[in-house]
C-alpha cells in the first residue's frame, strides 16, 4: 500500500509539474506573438512617418503601408493581421484629417473641402477594405496552405490576391460613394472618371502587387509560421 501511495504521489507530481510546464509554455508564446505584433506596428508607423512608406511611380506614389499587415497575418494569424490592418486604417484617418490633400475627404469623415464633405462612407473606405486585407490574407494563407501545401507559394499567391483585392475594395468605394464629388476635385469628366480610377489601380497596383508578393515569400521562407497546420 505504502509503494502504491508513493506511486500515486509521484504521478500526482509529475502531472502538477507538467500542467505548470505548459502554463508557463503558453504564457511565453503569447509573450512572444505579442513582441512580433508590436514590431510590425512599429514597422507600421515608421513606414508612415517616412518616405519608406510610399513609393514614386510615374505621378502617383504607391504604397508600402500594406506590407506589414500581409506580413503579420502571414506570420502570426488573423488577429494580428486585423490588428495591424486597423493600424493602417487608422494611421490613413488620421493623416486625412490633419494634412488633407485634395481627395481627403474620401477617407475622412472629419474633413471637407467646400461644400463637399466627408461622410461614414470615408469611415469604410479609410478602414474597411485594411481590416480584409489583414484577415483575408490570414484565411487565405490558410486555405491555400491545406490545399497546396506549399508555403511560399501560398504566401505569395495570398498577398497578391489580397492586395488586388484591397485596391479594388477601396478604389470601388469611392466610384460607388463619391463619384461625382472626386470627379470634381481631380479636374476630370465624370463621363472619364472610370478611366483615372483604372488608371490609378494600375500605375499603383502592380508596384504593390510586386511588393506584397516578394515580401511575402521571402518572409514565410526565413520564418516558418507556426499557427498553420
Amino acid at each position: 500500500m505504502q509503494k502504491l501511495n508513493v506511486l500515486s504521489n509521484g504521478s500526482g507530481k509529475l502531472s502538477a509539474n507538467s500542467t505548470v510546464s505548459n502554463v508557463q509554455q503558453q504564457t511565453k508564446a503569447k509573450i512572444k506573438r505579442l513582441a512580433i505584433l508590436a514590431i510590425f506596428v512599429s514597422i507600421e508607423l515608421l513606414l508612415f512617418f517616412t518616405p519608406l512608406g510610399f513609393v514614386p511611380v510615374g505621378p502617383v506614389n504607391a504604397t508600402t503601408l500594406h506590407i506589414p499587415v500581409i506580413i503579420a497575418a502571414l506570420l502570426l494569424g488573423p488577429t494580428a493581421g486585423l490588428s495591424v490592418g486597423f493600424v493602417f486604417g487608422l494611421l490613413s484617418l488620421l493623416k486625412n484629417t490633419f494634412n488633407p490633400t485634395i481627395t481627403s475627404f474620401v477617407f475622412s469623415p472629419f474633413y471637407s473641402i467646400g461644400e463637399i464633405h466627408g461622410n461614414l462612407a470615408s469611415l469604410w473606405i479609410v478602414l474597411g477594405p485594411r481590416l480584409i486585407l489583414g484577415l483575408g490574407t490570414a484565411l487565405l494563407f490558410r486555405l491555400c496552405v491545406k490545399l497546396w501545401h506549399k508555403p511560399a507559394l501560398s504566401a505569395g499567391f495570398s498577398a497578391v490576391v489580397m492586395t488586388f483585392m484591397h485596391t479594388i475594395l477601396v478604389m470601388s468605394s469611392i466610384y460607388i460613394f463619391f463619384a461625382k464629388p472626386y470627379a470634381q476635385v481631380r479636374q476630370a469628366a465624370p463621363m472619364t472618371l472610370f478611366t483615372v480610377i483604372g488608371t490609378v489601380i494600375a500605375l499603383n497596383g502592380v508596384m504593390e502587387l510586386l511588393l506584397a508578393c516578394f515580401c511575402a515569400i521571402g518572409f514565410v521562407k526565413v520564418v516558418k509560421p507556426d499557427w498553420v497546420k
